[in-house]
């Protein structure tokens, strides 16, 4: 998340140092960019908002290149061009890996072999405890030791929704800022 939000923040900022009009038309469809990237964090990966926030993103991308072609074809051997087709690919490769990360599950054979064998530990636990004439309360214990802990791992492995979620702080801080006029001032034309 933090580097996605990054990516974004250094082309937004790179885009501040085009010419016009592509200056304009590159800092409206970045803040349109960081808008679909904060709806992909509310999202739940596999749904169809989350696939309409991935296909809205790629296509702004697709936008945002194009107009990074035309600042190069106008200014070729200028500085401020390729620097910002440099920080537009970063930001568009981090969106892949960020879409992949989402997308990375564990398997459900590993989290049913993960209960299989914690109840099998209990379970024998509890046989043990039996034999020796021990009482009820560690094994309780134990148990419920044991399902908060696959409780977690369950949340961890969704980081969307449940009780752990990765907050999208990062994004909507960048978006916010993205509300201040920008900071650098367009060139001007020789």
């Amino acid at each position: 998340m933090v580097d996605d939000s990054n990516a974004i923040g250094t082309t937004y900022l790179r885009a501040q140092t085009l010419a016009e009009p592509i200056r304009t038309q590159s800092l409206q469809l970045l803040v349109r960019y960081t808008d679909t990237s904060i709806r992909l964090s509310h999202s739940v990966p596999t749904t169809s908002k989350a696939r309409q926030a991935i296909a809205d993103g790629q296509k702004l991308q697709r936008q945002l290149w194009g107009l990074a072609g035309q600042a190069l074809a106008e200014a070729p051997v200028a500085s401020a061009p390729r620097l910002y087709v440099e920080s537009l690919n970063a930001m568009i490769d981090q969106q892949t890996v960020r879409v992949a990360a989402l997308s990375n599950r564990v398997p459900g054979a590993v989290l049913a072999v993960e209960v299989i064998f914690a109840a099998a530990a209990l379970g024998l636990l509890g046989f043990y405890l039996a034999i020796l004439g021990r009482g009820v309360l560690p094994v309780l214990l134990s148990a419920a030791l044991v399902c908060l802990l696959l409780l977690v791992t369950f949340d961890l492995d969704r980081p969307t929704r449940g009780l752990i979620r990765v907050p999208a702080t990062p994004l909507t801080s960048l978006r916010a800022s993205m509300e201040l006029p920008p900071a650098a001032t367009a060139p001007s034309r020789p």
